[in-house]
């Protein structure tokens, strides 16, 4: 099997990516554009943090790792390669899953381990549907 699509695609995302980075940069939203360029780190930062801390119970913590776990995977539902789409399904996994723990963890905790910006940490709770 060969796994030359799979290159092409992280290839294609992190093209993408850097470039609404980049554009960000050029148009001198300089802090829009850090923030853009920290946020999956962040998020992976957050779900790390989040998977060892005692206070959220052990289901919402197998769930993170199992929402990890997903992610990484070269298998999803709709394949990273097609744009847009391939990138939809792994953000409404997101969301869910992080819509359940912020719902048990409430804000407190989230903001307590979120590593970025307070307002990147605002659109996770806003794509996760929570409220403060």
């Amino acid at each position: 099997m060969s796994w030359g699509w799979l290159v092409w695609a992280a290839l294609i995302v992190v093209v993408i990516y850097g470039s609404v980075v980049v554009g960000f940069w050029i148009t001198g939203r300089r802090q829009d554009a850090a923030a853009f360029a920290r946020f999956v780190p962040d998020c992976v930062l957050l779900f790390a943090r989040l998977t060892r801390d005692p206070r959220l119970p052990r289901r919402h913590r197998v769930l993170l790792l199992g929402v990890t776990a997903y992610l990484a995977m070269p298998i999803d539902l709709i394949p990273d390669f097609i744009p847009v789409a391939g990138q939809l399904d792994d953000a409404i996994v997101v969301g869910l899953a992080l819509r359940v723990v912020i719902r048990r963890a409430g804000h407190g905790l989230l903001a307590e381990h979120w590593p970025g910006p307070e307002r990147s940490l605002g659109v996770i709770e806003h794509l996760a549907g929570a409220t403060r």
